[in-house]
């Protein structure tokens, strides 16, 4: 059994791990090098692309020049302390210069998170992530309108959610945005500022297995979903019948799921990426996992979701969790937009054509040269965002409001 503690980064752990994992790891990826991993790193800073698109290229070269190793910890200081100074400088203005402590605490919490990516595997990665939250309460308390954090009864336990809503529109039409396997809801609300002057409001939320939501991966768990619906219907200044659901990646499984179950509840749902079935077999993931789309640690963060410390345990794993095999894409749903790209690495094109084929009809957006999300060199994840996903999601909530 594997007890993944280091970055397996080195010919020799790589090696031990092929042979105490057994023949099937022999198809993970090689990882990247240190200067490999630096130079994809800038390339991708340079030209604003998905993970750090919301980083500074030249802070990212100052950060990249303090790394000499892929030791975990170390990477969570190399960029917690580039977050740790625009944290002090947001704490600096806030009395005088209210504009620069929002985006001095936007940067602190982009530079915490990307610290811990792809999650808090690590004691300094935990702290990092503890520190993105510190930022973010800072950036969210200045904003004007400000972010709401709010806490959701669900089993016991609680759902720790953002919301933010637009000003002189009450009760206000909502988009629900389900956090992916990497992303947060913090990153989401940056993004979802966008819907404000349309009138639509958002609630940000991790999915299970990540962040602040505690609810495992599990059939069954789209639960948690509900349970924010039931929320949702208790506040006077939200319209709960003009609701949205947004997922990206392994968040779009989970607003497929949400689209079945709540389809009586819900005027859309965007299915960004999403897994549906031949995510989780265990060909496409020797074969996924074997690809260099995703910049490190693409099996840790895979199986941790999962609760999994083993290849063979993740891949035993994953084919619970398809909605073909359960049934579901045969289903009724709310009305659907799938999205993705025809060369995507990390989720089978397949997955978007599966819920295509079936059940309610359905919307699509599939660009033929994309990757995972459907973004290219030249297609950012940002412009996705402006010229397809907001116009559907503000189209479908004016629509029912006529």
């Amino acid at each position: 059994m594997i007890h993944v503690r280091q970055l397996l980064l080195t010919a020799i752990v790589v090696v031990l791990f092929a042979v105490c994992a057994g023949p099937a790891s022999a198809q993970i990826a090689v990882p990247r090098t240190l200067d490999e991993l630096k130079t994809e790193i800038q390339a991708r800073a340079d030209r604003r692309a998905y993970p750090v698109a919301m980083l500074r290229a030249d802070e990212v070269r100052e950060a990249l020049g303090h790394l000499k190793s892929l030791d975990r910890d170390e990477w969570a200081a190399a960029w917690s302390v580039i977050g740790e100074r625009h944290m002090a400088a947001g704490l600096a203005r806030e009395k005088t210069d209210r504009a620069g402590a929002v985006d001095a605490y936007k940067y602190a919490f982009e530079y915490f998170l990307f610290a811990r990516f792809p999650l808090e595997n690590s004691p300094g990665k935990e702290r990092a992530y503890q520190r993105a939250l510190d930022a973010f309460a800072g950036y969210a308390r200045l904003l004007d309108p400000p972010i709401e954090t709010v806490r959701i009864p669900y089993a016991g336990k609680e759902v720790v959610a953002y919301l933010r809503l637009p000003a002189g529109v009450r009760p206000a039409p909502l988009l629900i945005n389900i956090g992916g396997l990497d992303g947060r809801k913090e990153n989401a609300s940056l993004r979802n500022a966008a819907y404000l002057p349309h009138g639509v409001g958002f609630l940000a939320l991790d999915m299970p297995g990540t962040g602040q939501t505690p609810a495992r991966i599990e059939p069954g768990a789209e639960k948690v979903f509900s349970a924010v619906i039931d929320w949702i219907q208790t506040r006077a200044d939200l319209d709960a019948k003009r609701l949205v659901v947004y997922g990206g990646s392994w968040g779009g499984h989970w607003s497929a799921r949400v689209a079945y179950t709540e389809r009586a509840r819900l005027v859309g749902a965007v299915v960004h990426g999403g897994p549906v079935h031949g995510y989780f077999q265990p060909e496409w993931q020797r074969k996924a996992l074997g690809t260099r789309e995703y910049l490190f640690e693409l099996f840790e963060a895979r199986a941790a979701v999962y609760g999994a410390r083993t290849l063979d345990e993740f891949l035993a794993y994953g084919p619970r969790m398809s909605l073909v095999t359960e049934g579901w894409t045969g289903r009724p749903s709310a009305p659907m937009l799938v999205m993705n790209g025809a060369r995507d690495s990390q989720v089978p094109i397949d997955d978007a054509y599966a819920l295509l084929k079936g059940g309610s009809p359905k919307e699509a957006w599939i660009n033929p040269e994309g990757g995972h999300m459907g973004r290219t060199n030249q297609l950012s994840d940002q412009r996705i965002f402006e010229t397809v996903t907001l116009p559907w999601v503000v189209r479908k909530l004016k629509e029912a409001a006529q």
